[in-house]
């Protein structure tokens, strides 16, 4: 009888995401540089108002975000009637693979782009298309040689995750440029504020009609645990995806405390100073380690290691060492290990301990 009771094509291929490990057995203090989180936490400004709420809590939230999106317009300089907000840019994400991508449909991304591509795209029956990359870097010539009249999303993470690594603005707008007409190009940029001075994409979004943005609360501002996102495109785009939104996707404490930790850019500032400073040490200090990493624009570093089990031995140590970061065999890159930029003590804790391995290898 089971058997006729059948989930739509697609979503038994869906691999089961795994999120960084967390814990490890008999370490009640472990480092987790697992997930790419701000060690420093969210502001104390967001955290105040995230306290506030709890009066709150038998109310409905708003429906229509209206003053986060406002707050996001102001700060970004964006336009308001143009923002979506989402439990994380995940939520985003799946908007979009729901709204445009079917059975028959192509969605493009590259080898080593964010798992969530490939699962949104299953999940809305639609065909996952894994374009090569160039030195861990995305290489906009493949991407789009890969498109065909079937292409309807193509994903394009600028800083990647787990890479690290950036394409340039007049890459991206020669991709945007050279798109199918039924295509979208969706810019993820859930780390962009690591990368002083960038947009993210929100002029190009601005200049056309097939190109949108994502972007979180959960990396530097510190919020992962509360699940807030946000997307800024086109107004026919943006129009198609209110309609499959839930009305109370976002809770009054998700709303209110995003828009206080936006509206704190002192925070922001001082955070992504602390991790371009902490990187480049990191870096520079693996490197020295015969630990070699592309140069990163985002608060993590990829460090490759001779083999797989070269990476897996590293890991071990660092786990026995209660240092807890990310195998990325998953990603196509089971050679290495990608290593949250924690606070300067953490930092230097890593680079002591991958020493100390290589020191006994």
């Amino acid at each position: 009888m089971t058997e006729a009771i059948r989930p739509q094509p697609g979503i038994l291929d869906i691999a089961l995401y795994e999120g960084g490990k967390a814990h490890l057995a008999g370490v009640a203090n472990a480092v987790k540089l697992s997930s790419n989180e701000n060690p420093y936490g969210p502001s104390d400004r967001a955290k105040e108002v995230f306290g506030r709420t709890v009066h709150s809590l038998h109310r409905y939230p708003v429906t229509d975000h209206a003053s986060l999106r406002t707050a996001i317009a102001e700060v970004h300089r964006l336009d308001a009637s143009r923002i979506i907000c989402g439990a994380g840019s995940d939520e985003i994400i799946t908007f979009l693979c729901q709204a445009y991508a079917g059975p028959g449909d192509e969605v493009v991304f590259t080898e080593h782009g964010f798992l969530m591509y490939r699962i949104s795209s299953l999940a809305a029956g639609a065909t996952p298309v894994e374009v090569p990359e160039r030195e861990r870097t995305a290489d906009v010539d493949a991407i789009l040689g890969a498109c065909t009249g079937a292409t309807r999303l193509v994903f394009l993470a600028n800083p990647n995750n787990p890479t690290g690594t950036m394409v340039s603005a007049a890459e991206v707008a020669r991709l945007a440029e050279g798109l199918p007409p039924q295509a979208l190009l969706v810019l993820d940029g859930a780390y962009a504020e690591y990368v002083d001075g960038y947009d993210g994409g929100a002029a190009l979004v601005d200049a056309r009609q097939n190109v949108v943005l994502t972007r979180t609360f959960s990396k530097i501002y510190g919020l992962g645990g509360l699940r807030i996102g946000w997307g800024y495109g086109p107004r026919h785009v943006i129009d198609v995806l209110n309609r499959i939104r839930g009305p109370f996707n976002l809770s009054t404490t998700q709303l209110e405390t995003a828009e206080a930790a936006v509206r704190d850019q002192d925070h922001v500032v001082r955070c992504r100073a602390e991790n371009t400073r902490m990187r480049s040490w990191l870096a520079g200090a693996l490197a020295e380690l015969g630990v070699p990493s592309d140069t990163s624009m985002a608060n993590f570093i990829l460090a490759r290691f001779a083999s797989r089990e070269e990476a897996e031995a590293c890991d071990a140590y660092l786990n026995a060492q209660g240092l807890i970061v990310r195998r990325v065999a998953g990603y196509k890159l089971p050679h290495c290990l990608r290593i949250t930029i924690g606070d300067e003590a953490a930092c230097r804790q890593v680079a002591h301990a991958v020493a100390q391995f290589k020191g006994v290898r």
